[in-house]
């Protein structure tokens, strides 16, 4: 009815402040940035009135073809709400990898971390709260409590209504830079988690190096990572929060990580020294949004209770979209079945000692461990010299003929 409002937009910020007011302590400042009104944004008041009421009359429809995620037993709106943000993600190129996770990535990770009734997981770099509502969805029910932080506030803003239309209303979600200034403190330290889960930028540059040294938590007692490259400060970060004993902790990264000499040599030595690197993951390329370098999955694990590191190389099976590579369920599946069983498989894992890392200088650029080369078959080189006289032979004669009909036409 009120579509057609010359005020169209001021009507919805009211209605959005009083959403808002109605459940103050789920959705306190999540709309503050947003202004349906602006003249900036969205155009002039004919052209603006124009859209928003297009807006609204696609929204109207009975029936959304929206082809919403399989995010556990969410509701529709949810749903909904979760493909949409994909979808602006997938449009945003490289800033969307930035606030959300593809969707395959993250059924991934949550299956690998296997998170449990009564578990605390934490995503330090939650983004729009994918990976989070992921690892929920894998427990089942509500005996779980989530946790994260963004430095981004508008995409922290769609985090915090990600986990209303989810109804995880109790995520505590913090805004604010995790390496700088992390917001999970309990008693004074950072607070710990059963699982941690995070996709972080990839080596994110000015991450905090120079302030690294005076860290009051003392994050970075394996090392400081290079001021260019914040990858490794992500890492021990996640470590350093991940309950002793017994937390997990699951992360995306790029390449570099496992090979990277310096700085990064070291803290990689550390942690396989420590015993807590449990399984590394080569993914296919092109799965992420707004970069096509493959990238790799890394499980550490203070419940480890022997000496191997088992790597995957499952860069090879994956659905070939137009734009975006995708993980298929069968891909999820047989990467966590073959770290659930944690055993070498030809050409697909191979289970290495620690010992065997520390012979490869603690590279653990995964081709080093899973051998995938595939013997070419023996070329019979007689056989195929006959094949090449016979199409000569062939050629000359189809040349010959040609030859004649030139003639007759007198074509030269």
């Amino acid at each position: 009815m009120n579509r057609n409002a010359d005020n169209i937009g001021e009507r919805i910020d009211t209605a959005l402040e009083n959403i808002e007011e109605a459940n103050k302590s789920k959705l306190e400042g999540v709309f503050r940035n947003i202004n349906f009104n602006s003249e900036v944004n969205l155009g002039q008041t004919k052209d603006r009135n124009a859209r928003l009421k297009h807006l609204l009359e696609d929204f109207s429809a009975k029936t959304l073809d929206l082809r919403p995620s399989k995010i556990g037993n969410a509701d529709i709106i949810g749903n909904t709400y979760m493909y949409l943000i994909s979808k602006f993600a997938s449009d945003a190129g490289k800033k969307g990898g930035e606030f959300y996770t593809p969707d395959g990535v993250a059924m991934l990770l949550a299956k690998l971390v296997q998170p449990k009734k009564g578990n605390r997981i934490c995503d330090p770099t939650c983004g729009s709260g994918s990976l989070l509502i992921r690892a929920a969805a894998e427990i089942g029910g509500q005996d779980y409590s989530l946790y994260g932080q963004e430095s981004n506030g508008s995409t922290w803003a769609l985090a915090r209504m990600n986990m209303f239309l989810h109804e995880r209303d109790q995520a505590r979600l913090e805004w604010g830079d995790t390496l700088r200034n992390p917001r999970l403190i309990e008693d004074d330290t950072l607070m710990k988690f059963d699982i941690v889960i995070a996709n972080p930028p990839f080596s994110l540059d000015k991450w905090g190096a120079d302030e690294a040294g005076a860290d009051k938590f003392k994050r970075f007692h394996r090392g400081t990572p290079p001021k260019s490259r914040g990858d490794y400060a992500f890492i021990t970060h996640m470590i350093e929060a991940a309950v002793e004993g017994t937390g997990k902790v699951g992360v995306i990264v790029p390449h570099g990580v496992l090979f990277r000499g310096a700085g990064e040599g070291k803290i990689r030595k550390s942690l396989v020294e420590e015993n807590c690197f449990e399984a590394v993951i080569g993914l296919p390329p092109n799965l992420f949004f707004g970069t096509g370098i493959p990238a790799a999955i890394l499980i550490f694990n203070k419940a480890k209770d022997h000496e191997d590191v088992l790597f995957i190389d499952a860069s090879r099976e994956f659905e070939q979209g137009k734009n975006q590579n995708n993980l298929r369920e069968q891909d999820i599946q047989k990467i966590f079945d073959a770290y659930a069983a944690f055993e070498t498989v030809e050409k697909y894992a191979y289970r290495a000692t620690n010992t065997e890392i520390e012979e490869n200088d603690f590279n653990l650029n995964i081709p080093r461990y899973v051998d995938t080369f595939e013997e070419e078959e023996e070329i019979d080189v007689g056989a195929e010299q006959k094949k090449i006289e016979g199409i000569e032979a062939a050629l000359a004669a189809v040349q010959g003929e040609m030859a004649g009909y030139l003639k007759e036409l007198r074509i030269k």
